[in-house]
């Protein structure tokens, strides 16, 4: 298969998930002791959640191009970065790299679509569930995503960064998620995306009658539909 790069450790308590779930699916689909050629670059988290908090977009935006560089130097084909919120600065990884770039919030948008779901529920980083560079992407595709309310957005950020991003899994944490995710459900929304790459570790399908968009799986399909079309196509 071709080789795909992965920028990491944003946290690495999903990149590790990310590298688990490429592996379980190249052997799924291949069989044998098949393996996912995988190149990644595993960054120090904490300054950049420094750059976050403090809002220097610009020198994350840095961090994150030096990363997609190094790696499509070092022979990726193309390039996943493990987070969602991060996906902020996409322009900066197109931007100084030529190997393509699968899109987290695309790869959702097109999921979401083959479904009945136009108005899920986005719960994620404050960054991402309040700015509009997802939620504007998610709606080029037609789908409308909502947001919980203010005081809810910042408990689900909360849980994020001191919970699921340092391996704690508080049954308490999942309880006031489900929560949040039925008033939504009450409300009108009709499906739950995952949109960190957390929250997996936290929710899933069985806990929803709403259809549930776990986006870091959903970016490790489209990862594996690439690496091995590409791989066809090369033979």
């Amino acid at each position: 298969m071709t080789t795909i790069g992965l920028i990491g450790g944003m946290s690495w308590e999903s990149t590790a998930v990310y590298y688990r779930l490429l592996n379980e699916g190249v052997r799924a689909r291949q069989g044998g002791l098949h393996s996912a050629d995988v190149l990644l670059h595993s960054l120090d988290f904490s300054p950049v959640a420094e750059m976050q908090a403090r809002g220097d977009w610009d020198a994350a935006g840095d961090v994150l191009a030096d990363s997609a560089l190094r790696l499509e130097r070092a022979g990726a084909n193309c390039l996943v970065l493990c987070t969602n919120t991060m996906h902020k600065l996409a322009d900066r990884i197109t931007g100084a790299t030529r190997v393509p770039f699968l899109h987290l919030a695309d790869v959702t948008a097109k999921a979401v679509r083959q479904t009945a779901s136009r108005r899920p529920l986005l719960l994620a980083t404050r960054f991402t569930m309040e700015q509009r560079f997802y939620l504007g992407r998610l709606a080029a595709f037609g789908v409308e995503a909502v947001v919980p309310e203010e005081g809810e957005r910042e408990e689900v950020h909360r849980i994020i960064y001191e919970e699921l991003c340092r391996g704690r899994i508080k049954p308490a944490s999942k309880a006031r998620y489900l929560a949040i995710i039925a008033k939504a459900a009450a409300q009108g929304a009709d499906g739950v995306i995952l949109g960190c790459t957390e929250i997996g570790l936290l929710i899933s399908q069985a806990d929803s009658a709403l259809p549930v968009f776990d986006t870091t799986a959903l970016h490790v399909e489209a990862a594996l539909d690439f690496a091995l079309a590409a791989e066809s196509q090369a033979a």
